[in-house]
């Protein structure tokens, strides 16, 4: 018999838009698993956050504690143990009273200019950026600032203004945040990107801030995702890591499970592509765990459903699929407010 945690980020939809987007949707299982599992509301929390607790790792809380995923990350990487944070390169667009903040891959050769002008301007701070990644990039500090930031994954397309970081050491690095701006918006090779209709790199995304955490909890016995965040905390707490979606199905066990695919559509603000990925949730999530359930194969489901202020822990076993009387809802009813 085995146990499923599932993270679920980005089910529930803002009230304006949630009837449209799952307009003639044909989700029966996940309806059934919405509608007959015990549902107690949960923390407002990111997909880094949710990850942190469930590896056991501190998450932020009131005494200001950052999501410490660098760390994690950067031994993914193949970076060394240190006082790491995120800096990942990003492109920020004004538009009227907004900063809207959008992804920016670079090539090798330019993220190797990029990280050496910052290193040279830098020079002498205690801070070294790198770059082992075309999308992920680190700085090396030699002290953890006292401060809380933002993921990336909660700012991209949306106004960054507000999350920016806070606490005691905030005010130094909003000074941080803009001196890099200025190397990059100076650098000759975002002139070159944008001659080739690229958006420019023209500032880092700092987050995600922690040291050496050492070994992670070994909760799971196998995790599947098709984010690579996942697998990175998978790969820290030594837990085998599957991508494919049936792969928890043949493993005895408790499984970790992160659906990523709604999140990253909404990121894109591909709203047909979050339609996709819902019948895709729907058929190879939803219906084969309502099955396992159903037949005894499963003991114990927990979906994490993060939705911020309206975020659920849904639990379920074999008895709650008898239900019956608990009539399912449309998908929009669980609609943010």
């Amino acid at each position: 018999m085995k146990n499923v945690h599932l993270i679920l980020p980005d089910l529930f939809l803002p009230g304006q838009f949630a009837a449209d987007m799952s307009a003639d949707l044909v989700l029966p299982a996940l309806q059934k698993l919405l509608s007959r599992a015990t549902a107690v509301p949960a923390p407002a929390r990111s997909v880094e956050a949710a990850l942190c607790a469930a590896f056991g790792v501190n998450a932020p809380d009131e005494a200001g504690h950052d999501v410490p995923v660098a760390p994690v990350s950067a031994a993914f990487d193949g970076l060394g143990a240190g006082c790491w944070l995120r800096a990942d390169p990003v492109h920020l667009r004004l538009q009227r009273d907004q900063m809207l903040l959008s992804q920016a891959a670079a090539s090798d050769e330019e993220a190797r200019q990029f990280c050496a002008s910052l290193n040279e301007y830098f020079s002498g701070q205690g801070m070294t950026f790198f770059a082992p990644h075309t999308e992920r990039w680190y700085l090396r500090l030699d002290r953890l600032p006292d401060m809380q930031t933002t993921p990336l994954s909660e700012v991209i397309g949306a106004n960054v203004r507000g999350a920016l970081p806070r606490g005691e050491d905030a005010q130094r690095w909003h000074q941080v945040f803009n001196e890099i701006q200025m190397v990059l918006f100076a650098h000759p090779l975002n002139d070159a990107r944008e001659a080739r209709g690229e958006l420019p790199i023209n500032s880092l995304w700092l987050w995600g801030g922690g040291t050496n955490i050492g070994g992670l909890e070994k909760t799971y016995d196998q995790a599947g995702s098709d984010e690579v965040m996942a697998e990175m905390f998978a790969a820290a707490a030594a837990v085998p890591y599957r991508t494919s979606a049936g792969s928890w199905q043949a493993q005895p066990g408790t499984q970790l499970l992160l659906f990523g695919a709604l999140r990253s559509a909404l990121q894109a603000g591909d709203l047909h592509a979050w339609r996709v990925a819902l019948q895709t949730f729907e058929t190879d999530y939803a219906q084969p765990l309502w099955d396992a359930l159903r037949g005894g194969k499963l003991a114990r489901l927990q979906i994490d459903v993060l939705a911020g202020k309206n975020s659920q822990c849904l639990v379920m076993t074999r008895g709650d699929t008898w239900r019956f009387w608990r009539r399912g809802k449309r998908l929009a009813m669980y609609s943010i407010v």
